[in-house]
């Protein structure tokens, strides 16, 4: 693992990378309307709808992967908790993958999701153990849609509002519960205008930053309309250099109670951090 240092707008902050892979590492297809039996899952424009109908759900629990090829080995990390959607925040732990030989010398990281900032505990070398890292989503390239090594739930249900091309894949058991597969390809610049407010600034960053303005998604939303799982296959240039990074979001257990509390000024660090 490598830690790279970066300033913008004179805030300090470090974003993790595997072999200098940066990751802390209208339309569509088929028309609006319903398919024959009527079912909302099974009509390619609920996946323009999806973040709405989550904002609906309220809450829900959430496992994130983030897989990305580095030195020609191909790595994952992976997050686990939960998210608040009416209040936009969430709370994961994120672990970071094994070094070459297997072992694993991160401390897993504990993030928090929040409409204006990510905060991350147990993040960079110098960093006191009760201390925490924030990070504005708006001063980073990629605008926090994998720097983080998890993409933010709800941001990831915003992207879709730009999906073009969209098809109806097929149904499917996921985990118990029967959803209906779409692909297509979403465009990061134009989920930035259409986005709700809260999400605007980060998907404008990361319209910049990104080396490719398309993303190719699989989208599995259940007979209610509800996201259930998205991967989204972003490229994102580190270095000069375009990286692949697919993003899979999977969510369940709607409507369990998430609790979130951002740390006080006083708990967040504000030296630089070292690599």
């Amino acid at each position: 693992m490598v830690v790279q240092q970066h300033r913008r707008r004179n805030v300090a902050f470090a974003v993790v990378a595997v072999a200098g892979v940066v990751a802390t590492t209208a339309g569509c297809s088929g028309g609006g309307g319903a398919m024959a039996d009527d079912r909302p899952a099974q009509d390619p424009g609920a996946v323009l709808r999806a973040a709405d109908v989550l904002l609906a759900a309220g809450s829900s629990k959430a496992r994130t992967s983030m897989e990305m090829a580095a030195g020609g080995t191909r790595v994952t990390i992976r997050g686990e908790g939960g998210y608040d959607f009416a209040r936009r925040m969430g709370r994961l732990r994120v672990v970071l993958p094994k070094d070459p030989a297997g072992v694993n010398r991160h401390r897993p990281i504990t993030e928090l999701l929040s409409p204006a900032a990510l905060y991350m505990k147990n993040r960079g070398a110098g960093v006191p153990a009760d201390k925490w890292v924030r990070v504005d989503s708006t001063t980073l390239e990629d605008g926090n849609l994998v720097t983080g090594g998890a993409t933010d739930p709800l941001t990831a249900a915003e992207l879709l509002r730009a999906a073009r091309n969209v098809a109806f894949v097929g149904e499917k058991d996921l985990a118990g519960t029967r959803v209906w597969h779409y692909r297509g390809t979403t465009y990061i610049g134009g989920a930035a205008r259409s986005a709700a407010p809260y999400a605007r600034g980060a998907l404008a960053a990361a319209a910049k930053g990104f080396g490719e303005d398309a993303v190719p998604f699989d989208a599995y939303l259940d007979e209610d309309g509800r996201l259930r799982k998205v991967r989204h296959q972003f490229s994102y240039v580190n270095q000069g250099h375009t990286v692949d990074v697919a993003s899979t979001t999977l969510l369940y257990a709607f409507g369990v109670t998430v609790s979130v509390a951002l740390p006080p000024s006083g708990d967040i660090f504000a030296g630089e951090i070292k690599a």
